[in-house]
């Protein structure tokens, strides 16, 4: 008599993570969540050079290192729990673009803690309408083209901040005569050491991502800050901007906790106005749970992750990914949101959220790497936001640009945000123009549509109203 072989009994890991059930190891699972690290390791060097390049309406100014512990921080806790209560391989931290919005639009208009407290509203309302299913309806409510619009605005801007960062691009002085708003460079045309590390870190990127090198981001930046310090220690040259490429004392330091609880959460509105702060929230919002939305779906697609056109625990990712705008808040690190080089980790192997874990677990080492944030010049890390700016903007060919619904709305939204410096504006932009449009062509865009623009409309002409 044959006796059948028992399978073998799993580990307590294995099944809390259902590790053989999706096709995968731990040591899959454990290289697939260094390489998402590796990918993104980069925001933690490159959420400091945003928020840092702005001051509030005070004209205070947020540290180097407090933002990098801050950043550091919120994706090391987030990500570790998007592993434990998603059970899925997707990284969370400061979002690119919104993380913009904050800087150059909030603050302006209001303090730091205030701004931050806008954030954590932020995350509130994601969360609330995660749970109650209105997420879907405001996604649903949105056609796609003017979505996709939003992602490729941003993307512009994204790059146009980058290339002003590093010096590439700069204001032409108001003058009689003048006929360009901006120009390459300074006088026209481009000079100094800081901008040939930017080309050198910008053709770099080029070429590591056209040839699929993992890290591409993450090691063109490291190469470009290591010529920035040579250039700098054997020239001494000026004009790097906020940060001057010099080695620290010190490599490994306690992180800087200084922005931790640092919230005002109704401050904003007595601040900006409470028309401009809900706009500043509504835009908040908007980008947050789209752009995460997007992200969820398809790396969960590509790490198998969907049935029936469902994505698996899609519950529980949301509220995990609201709850990270929440975290980026109280932190002081922006809104933290779905990383898409999460497919990194899924490209080498992972499947579940012990990838997630390991992620989060390098990010919380990184705290004490702080230091190192100090030493990178924009011309070193701007050269990411063009790049990616640039990956933003191949979204551009789902747009049905032949539909005529969709042409001028979907133009307005790309170009204004660019064009004003305001993500908010070209949103707006593009809402307004299409719900007018639908509505002289006898066709009523609905209420919740409707509804939205009348909102903008009112936020465009508050000053010709007053």
């Amino acid at each position: 008599m044959t006796q059948l072989r028992s399978r073998p009994k799993s580990s307590p890991l294995d099944r809390f993570f259902r590790i053989t059930d999706r096709g995968s190891t731990v040591a899959r699972e454990v290289r697939g969540g260094i390489t998402t690290f590796v990918a993104m390791s980069y925001i933690v060097l490159l959420n400091p050079l945003i928020l840092g390049a702005s001051a509030d309406v005070t004209g205070a100014k947020l540290t180097i290192a407090e933002i990098t512990t801050a950043t550091a921080l919120a994706a090391g806790v987030m990500t570790v729990l998007m592993g434990l209560v998603g059970n899925a391989p997707l990284a969370v931290a400061a979002g690119l673009g919104v993380n913009g919005v904050v800087a150059f639009q909030m603050a302006p208009a209001m303090t730091w803690a205030q701004a931050f407290g806008l954030v954590v509203l932020e995350g509130i309302c994601i969360v609330v309408m995660a749970a109650s299913g209105l997420r879907e309806r405001i996604i649903t409510a949105i056609p796609e083209p003017l979505k996709i619009a939003i992602t490729v605005g941003i993307g512009f801007y994204i790059a146009l901040v980058g290339l002003v960062s590093a010096g590439f691009v700069t204001r032409t002085p108001d003058a009689a005569g003048s006929s360009v708003p901006v120009r390459m460079g300074v006088d026209g045309h481009l000079s100094g050491w800081p901008i040939v590390v930017f080309c050198l870190g910008l053709l770099l990127m080029i070429v590591l991502m056209a040839r699929g090198v993992p890290g591409a981001v993450l090691v063109s930046i490291a190469v470009a800050t290591v010529v920035a310090v040579v250039v700098n220690s054997v020239f001494a040259v000026g004009g790097w901007g906020l940060v001057t490429p010099s080695l620290p004392s010190s490599v490994v330091a306690s992180p800087d906790f200084g922005l931790l609880g640092r919230v005002d959460l109704l401050g904003g509105f007595a601040s900006a106005g409470v028309l401009a702060a809900t706009i500043f929230l509504f835009t908040l919002v908007l980008s947050g749970f789209f752009d995460a939305m997007g992200t969820i779906t398809s790396v969960a697609d590509e790490a198998g992750l969907t049935r029936d056109g469902r994505v698996e625990g899609m519950g529980r990712i949301l509220v995990v990914d609201g709850a990270g705008a929440i975290a980026g808040g109280v932190t002081g690190s922006a809104p933290n949101t779905v990383f898409l080089e999460s497919a990194a980790g899924v490209g080498e192997g992972a499947r579940t959220g012990l990838a997630s874990l390991v992620t989060g677990g390098l990010f919380l080492v990184a705290l004490f790497f702080t230091p190192l944030a100090t030493v990178v010049p924009a011309q070193a890390a701007a050269p990411a936001l063009v790049v990616i700016g640039g990956l933003m903007m191949t979204q551009i060919r789902r747009i049905p640009w032949q539909d005529a619904d969709f042409t001028i709305p979907v133009f307005l939204t790309v170009a204004i945000i660019p064009f004003t410096y305001s993500i908010t504006n070209g949103i707006g932009a593009g809402l307004v123009s299409y719900v007018v449009l639908r509505v002289c062509k006898g066709r009523w865009p609905g209420w919740l549509m409707t509804g939205l623009a009348l909102m903008f409309a009112v936020y465009f002409g508050v000053d010709l109203i007053g």
